[in-house]
């Protein structure tokens, strides 16, 4: 089973990555874009069909070592 860990920084932590690509946008004509967060996306194929069960191992696997949960909030999504 696919299992998709969406991985951002908590608001109000800086981004300088997004400040960089919204900078980069600017300059390349993309005028109104007012702020660009930058995350991480990470897909898991788990050896389970139980979509509970793979929901709360990515869980798991997020908590422990995919974020960084002092700065970062993550969401799991069973694809």
């Amino acid at each position: 089973m696919k299992v998709r860990v969406d991985v951002t920084l908590k608001q109000g932590v800086l981004d300088p990555q997004g400040e960089a690509v919204r900078h980069a946008l600017g300059a390349l004509g993309f005028d109104g874009v007012e702020g660009v967060r930058q995350g991480k996306v990470i897909v898991l194929d788990l050896a389970t069909e139980d979509a509970e069960l793979a929901e709360a191992q990515a869980a798991q696997m997020a908590e422990k070592l995919l974020a960084n949960t002092v700065i970062e909030n993550f969401t799991v999504t069973v694809i």
